[in-house]
């Protein structure tokens, strides 16, 4: 069984590192904990947006997920001349990334809903607007959860790319040298699958169920993950993970399995739907 002394957390680092709940595990273990993040999210180019031939302003709402999509939604917006009008509605996925849009428009002015940031949460506020046209943010690559939901709910949308994600330049023999890789996002996965065999890998600790995912098709050693029943983060999966194997025991890899409350609410939201428009052709 690995011992674990050098973990790297895939993100950037805190700002009051006593804050991070990863302090107190170090610690907890004697743990060497480095912050660096995998990967770079960029904005996309005026030429990257006019390739793919949206028309802004023939969309009525505007579905954003991270503030580095609304950075370049305006940036572009800027650019190309495109003056959003005040009607145009904005959900969000987070309050945090409705109230980042303050930093384009008069906030109390203008129509913006947002969710709790759950998958649910999110399609919920989606589905109350359905008669909107939307334009969906996206960075590439993304997660397909959410344009696969907005196609099976029949809602009026068009994807667009604004962001793109690239992997750092840390090298193989640098990740090959701590003990656990904490990974956060799927394109996390991407990054380190970029530069090393599945053989080659420190022990994996994911988050998120599209990390998880990804993780396992690649055949990683995922050892630790989170959210799980009674493991709310990732911080509380590794310590978890440490009690054990300082007790001796073995510790299965993770195996990943389809989110069943995800896909009994998709299906719900389609009856529901259903009614809706039988309701209304009566």
């Amino acid at each position: 069984m690995t011992e674990i002394k050098r973990i790297l957390v895939s993100q950037p680092k805190p700002a009051i590192i006593e804050k991070s709940p990863f302090f107190e595990l170090a610690n907890k273990y004697e743990l060497e904990v480095d912050y660096r993040p995998l990967i770079e999210v960029k904005g996309i180019t005026s030429k990257e947006f006019r390739s793919q031939r949206v028309e802004i302003l023939a969309h009525t709402a505007i579905i954003f997920t991270s503030r580095t999509t609304i950075d370049s939604f305006f940036k572009i917006c800027e650019e190309t001349r495109v003056n959003i009008p005040e009607s145009m509605r904005y959900i969000c996925s987070t309050e945090a990334i409705a109230l980042y849009l303050q930093k384009y428009i008069v906030y109390r002015k203008r129509k913006i809903s947002f969710a709790d940031g759950s998958f649910t949460g999110l399609i919920e506020q989606i589905v109350k607007h359905k008669d909107e046209k939307m334009l969906l943010t996206l960075s590439e690559p993304h997660k397909p959860e959410i344009p696969e939901a907005l196609i099976r709910l029949n809602i009026n949308h068009t994807p667009i790319i604004l962001a793109r994600t690239v992997a750092s330049d840390i090298a193989a023999e640098e990740l090959k040298s701590y003990d656990m890789l904490l990974l956060y996002s799927p394109w996390d996965v991407k990054a380190i699958c970029e530069k090393l065999e599945a053989s080659e890998m420190p022990v994996i600790s994911t988050f998120g169920e599209g990390t998880l995912r990804l993780a396992t098709e690649n055949k990683l050693p995922v050892k630790a993950s989170a959210p799980a029943p009674g493991v709310p983060s990732l911080a509380k999966a590794v310590d978890l993970y440490i009690t054990d194997i300082l007790a001796g025991k073995q510790v299965d890899t993770v195996e990943f399995s389809e989110n069943e409350e995800n896909e009994e609410f998709l299906r719900t939201q389609q009856t529901k739907l259903a009614k809706k428009s039988r309701t209304r052709r009566k």
